[in-house]
């Protein structure tokens, strides 16, 4: 079961047409008992990209209600959802015009990633890497390629050779006992956001060339549907990357959940 609201209603084709607008941003989360981890976080990125791409203020705890009314009128406690800001009054030939942005909220099935995954490094850079946007077409095209050419997704590299991020995911390695985010241009995801904040032990953010992957013997993957263990990386195995993402994996269990009825926390952790 899926739906989608926009601006607190059912959105409709004029509404869902507009969206196809090749601009705009979004954020994705899980939902677990009506609440999210980071949803502050969340939020934070929707304020500040609006501000970045349309010259207009997004007023925060509105859209926390609409999430809220959508998975009670979705009936689903649980769910994944994505929330994008687009705007029908944008109109490309005059871009730099402040304009009314649209909110659409759209729920589905929650999903949990968990699998181990075997990646290939590419040089690769998306367009204002900092801000999740709606340009999305060259990350899963490089998914496609690595796929096709016998990996499960891509760890992107700058033209400087350090490592920046996967297609859809932040990546953390472990250097000695010191758990290293490498620091590039790129997405600064809400759950390496909350691991950071938890993680019990050192860790460091530098820049991490592409030359220490040859010595790497553990890295996870993580954004806000999980944390998987990055089992190889162009065809070198990672030994110990499946008890370093189940270590990530229970400092994320401890963080708090934040409840989109502005309500107590539930206590429940997500499946």
């Amino acid at each position: 079961m899926s739906a989608v609201w926009c601006n607190g209603e059912p959105a409709d084709a004029a509404a869902l047409s507009a969206a196809l607008v090749n601009y705009g941003h979004f954020t994705s989360l899980q939902v677990r008992d009506r609440a999210v981890q980071g949803l502050d976080l969340h939020l934070h990125r929707l304020v500040q990209a609006t501000g970045t791409l349309f010259g207009t203020t997004l007023e925060a705890q509105q859209v926390r209600r609409w999430m809220a009314y959508a998975v009670e009128h979705a009936e689903m406690a649980d769910a994944s959802m994505r929330v994008t800001v687009f705007s029908r009054a944008f109109d490309f030939r005059d871009p730099l015009a402040a304009v009314p942005v649209d909110v659409l909220v759209a729920v589905g099935a929650p999903v949990q990633l968990a699998a181990v995954r075997a990646v290939r490094s590419i040089g690769y850079q998306r367009e204002l890497p900092a801000l999740k946007h709606v340009g999305t077409f060259g990350l899963f095209q490089q998914r496609r390629d690595a796929m096709a050419g016998g990996f499960d997704d891509a760890l992107f590299l700058t033209a400087d050779g350090l490592v920046s991020e996967g297609t859809t995911w932040n990546v953390a390695f472990l250097d000695g006992e010191q758990l290293v985010w490498p620091q590039a241009p790129a997405l600064r995801g809400t759950a390496e956001a909350l691991l950071q904040a938890h993680w019990q032990g050192p860790q460091v953010q530098r820049a991490y060339h592409a030359a220490e992957l040859a010595t790497a013997t553990a890295a996870f993957a993580c954004n806000a549907s999980g944390i998987w263990p990055l089992g190889g990386i162009d065809g070198r195995l990672l030994p110990d990357s499946i008890a370093l993402a189940e270590r990530a994996r229970s400092v994320m269990a401890a963080v708090a959940w934040q409840s989109l009825d502005e309500q107590a926390v539930p206590s429940r952790p997500p499946d």
